[in-house]
Order: structure tokens, then C-alpha cells, then sequence
């Protein structure tokens, strides 16, 4: 009879050690898996971040460009789309053009390709050095 209790004893002490390394285990997954859900989360704040930020030089990129629509294809091969550009500004903008430089960085038609099925005119794209003349 004694056998047999030192013998459950020992079950019960072999199940209760192994109750608590199971324990143990559980314990750090879920520690392990609160940091993998902490990552994510910052992996997916950095994404917005770097998003936001893609936005913001994407349109300081482009805040400084003017579009010029209408104008007939092939009239700026003859005097340069800067020309071109001066050219619409002084006429629709006279006293503007006299009180500011007007510094055009590039100035190209686009898309660079035609298409056939489009009879509208490219336009023409105009990037000019300073944001404060686009907005004068």
C-alpha cells in the first residue's frame, strides 16, 4: 500500500512538473506572439509614415509644375516650349512677367508618346524653379 501511494505521489508529481513546463511554454508563445502582433504593428506604422512621406515629395515635386493645355503639336518644336511658355505669360500676364524672373527649369510635352486616337493636343508641362511663381 505504500508502494502504491509513493507510486501516485510521484505520477502526480511528474504531472504537476509537467503541468508547469507546459505552462511555462503556453506562457512564453504568448509572450512571443504579443511582440510578433508589437512588430507588425510598428512594420505597419512605418509603411503609413514612409507612404505619407512618398506623398508629400510627389507633391513638392510636382507643385512646382504648370500645364499648358491647347496648344497646337508641333508649334513648340519651332520655338521651345520655354519660349512658348514666356510667350503665353506675357501676353495674358504682362505686369506679372515685368515684377517676377520667370525661371523655367524644363518644359516638355506629356506623355512623351502620341497617341492616335486622341485628337486633343499633348500637353505641355512646365517646371518652374520656384513654387511662389507658380502660385503668383
Amino acid at each position: 500500500m505504500k508502494n502504491t501511494i509513493e507510486e501516485i505521489k510521484k505520477n502526480l508529481d511528474a504531472l504537476n512538473s509537467r503541468a508547469d513546463n507546459m505552462e511555462e511554454r503556453i506562457s512564453n508563445l504568448e509572450v512571443g506572439n504579443i511582440e510578433l502582433l508589437q512588430a507588425e504593428e510598428e512594420r505597419e506604422a512605418r509603411l503609413k509614415r514612409n507612404e505619407e512621406t512618398l506623398r508629400e515629395l510627389s507633391g513638392t515635386i510636382r507643385r512646382c509644375n504648370v500645364r499648358i493645355i491647347g496648344i497646337p503639336e508641333g508649334e513648340e518644336k519651332e520655338k521651345g516650349a520655354e519660349n512658348l511658355f514666356k510667350e503665353i505669360m506675357a501676353e495674358n500676364f504682362p505686369n506679372l512677367v515685368r515684377e517676377m524672373d520667370l525661371q523655367v527649369t524644363e518644359a516638355n510635352r506629356s506623355p512623351n508618346f502620341i497617341n492616335a486616337r486622341r485628337p486633343t493636343p499633348q500637353h505641355i508641362v512646365v517646371k518652374l524653379a520656384k513654387v511662389n511663381n507658380k502660385e503668383k
